[in-house]
């Protein structure tokens, strides 16, 4: 795997960052743009308080910790599915994996260095109820996991303040929901928009509260996480 958090010094982002089609593996190479602007709200926002677990602070930030939050957990899944494939795995399942895999890493890192010195730290994720040598349970997994980062951002974009923060989100969330189509389609072709998470009616995806999805991803997040701050519905 190549190493994303290189950045080329002879390459600078030009024009508007926001706006960017920006290539999967050159992601990283804008995120010094984006730190800067997320610096400005993420200054200070670390306070002394006695809280139990670990605290996404106040805001915006406490919001984009959340996001870093999922990312690390789906970043550490597709790792391991790359690392160990299932049994039987085709070439060009591997492929997909693999690109996954840096999609995630990329989003991972992008809000680790966005955030600065107020991101959270590494969790620990526990794994131990998946078994990655089972094409089943991998996709069964990886299926889960997407629907429910599509419904994260979905249910937390309301709640950013800043339209940059929100323009940002919603490039991710698209990533989110062609990975969640994917696989969908490899577990049951055709299946990319299920009634389960698109509203047949509404034509829209479906979305859950941050206190909604951090329930779900706490059976595979150990690391506790305060919420105290995070804004809510």
């Amino acid at each position: 795997m190549e190493n994303l958090s290189h950045v080329d010094e002879k390459e600078q982002p030009t024009g508007d960052f926001l706006s960017a089609n920006v290539h999967r593996r050159s992601f990283l190479k804008y995120a010094g743009a984006g730190a800067a602007g997320i610096a400005l709200i993420a200054a200070g926002c670390k306070k002394d308080r006695s809280v139990r677990g670990v605290y996404l602070g106040d805001g915006d930030t406490a919001i984009l910790n959340y996001a870093y939050a999922l990312e690390q957990l789906e970043a550490a899944f597709y790792t391991q599915v790359v690392a160990s494939p299932y049994s039987g795995i085709s070439a060009m399942e591997s492929s997909y994996f693999a690109d996954i895999r840096d999609h995630e890493i990329a989003h991972r890192e992008f809000f680790k260095a966005a955030l600065g010195s107020s991101a959270i730290t590494s969790l620990e994720v526990d794994f131990s109820s998946i078994n990655f040598s089972s094409r089943d349970s991998v996709l069964a997994t990886a299926k889960a996991f997407e629907d429910l980062g599509v419904s994260a951002y979905n249910g937390a974009g309301w709640l950013i303040k800043n339209v940059d923060y929100l323009a940002i989100a919603g490039k991710i969330v698209s990533v989110e929901a062609r990975h969640a189509a994917l696989i969908r389609d490899l577990i049951s072709p055709g299946s990319f928009a299920g009634s389960d998470v698109v509203n047949q009616s509404t034509g829209l995806d479906i979305s859950r509260s941050p206190t909604q999805v951090l329930a779900i991803a706490g059976t595979y997040i150990k690391t506790p996480i305060n919420t105290d701050g995070l804004p809510t519905y």
